[in-house]
């Protein structure tokens, strides 16, 4: 059981989980804190429960982590007031739908060791057998190598995805928390670390620190899931301009590929009555692919059967996230004159 007894001076760290509705998944993520690598006097785990109407709290109780329980208001509002609760200089973000792997914490707290560094991230893993899921752990794999090569070469990341993040609690709360607007899972982790990183904070990648994940299985529900994201993404480029041209998260060809599916649809409509439009979207195609070429060799390299399913899913992302990212600028909401503090840098 995690301990719930009064914690130690030497307490290193505070693991904050919020959860809705996860009596299904939750077990498995408190299972995997109990076995980590560093004293579990070290640590405590603090589940935010967001106005879950399922066993969530009683159930993180019986593992001996505190919980918190709030209104339902999205995880970014639970995960400050988790962060207002903690009582450890680092607090350690994962989701209920993770399992950390056993040295976790001990490879995410490694950075902070270099005082300068202020937050860290870690990576996704995962065991399933869909194809759908392979390709999604697949894309973050070419994602966490961009990453490494933006690190080494500007020495920070602006990208922390908060199922494997951690942060100096003091910076955290100083700079307000994570931006409640966002009341779904979408990038409201990505625009407090891209602001922080703006205002000159550093960030360290952490590939060693490790969560077990289960990702989308469907196309339909990979399909979802891109459209909400892309919708998001367009409200922080509302926010940041500067988000939308560069960040360490997006890879590059991803955008080429959005544009290209989308001059690809005036081209087959007009294929029928116009013959030379077959060929521009054939050649739109071929650009399509060619930009596909390192995840496309990535896949062959580490999974050769997931290219079975990786043209569609390229195509479904695509498209997916470019009508997702065009909605929000059209319908999202819009962005605050003023950004207002959620959090007092004092609370306990």
């Amino acid at each position: 059981m995690i301990s719930s007894n009064p914690l130690p001076l030497n307490l290193r760290a505070s693991v904050i989980i919020p959860a809705y509705n996860a009596e299904d998944v939750l077990p498995r993520c408190l299972q995997a804190l109990e076995h980590q690598t560093i004293p579990p006097e070290q640590y405590e785990v603090i589940v935010v429960d967001d106005g879950s109407e399922d066993s969530t709290a009683a159930l993180a109780r019986r593992y001996g982590a505190q919980v918190l329980k709030l209104n339902h208001g999205g995880p970014a509002a639970a995960r400050n007031a988790g962060a207002e609760l903690a009582r450890a200089e680092i607090i350690v973000f994962t989701d209920a739908d993770c399992e950390p792997a056993p040295d976790f914490l001990e490879r995410i707290l490694e950075p902070f060791e270099t005082p300068m560094v202020h937050g860290a991230r870690g990576v996704y893993r995962t065991q399933q057998k869909s194809l759908v899921a392979r390709f999604i752990q697949l894309e973050y794999e070419e994602r966490y190598e961009r990453i490494a090569r933006i690190e080494e070469e500007q020495g920070t990341v602006d990208a922390l995805d908060t199922s494997y993040a951690a942060y100096r609690r003091d910076v955290f709360l100083q700079a307000g928390g994570f931006d409640t607007r966002y009341r779904s899972a979408a990038v409201e982790d990505h625009e407090l670390s891209f602001r922080l990183v703006q205002e000159g904070h550093i960030f360290r990648f952490a590939p060693q620190a490790a969560v077990y994940h289960w990702h989308v299985d469907t196309m339909s529900r990979y399909a979802r899931r891109k459209f909400r994201i892309g919708y998001w993404k367009a409200f922080m480029a509302k926010e940041h301009p500067e988000y939308a041209i560069s960040d360490s998260h997006t890879t590059p060809t991803l955008k080429i590929q959005i544009g290209l599916a989308a001059l690809l649809l005036p081209t087959l409509v007009l294929w029928p009555f116009w013959k030379p439009a077959g060929w521009l979207a054939l050649g739109l195609v071929v650009l399509f692919l060619l930009t596909a070429i390192p995840l496309l060799k990535l896949i062959y390299q580490r999974d050769k059967p997931v290219l079975l399913i990786a043209v569609p899913m390229l195509f479904i992302r695509a498209y997916a996230s470019g009508l997702g990212f065009f909605w929000g600028l059209v319908h999202g909401p819009p962005p605050m004159p003023q950004r207002a503090s959620v959090l007092h840098p004092g609370s306990q």
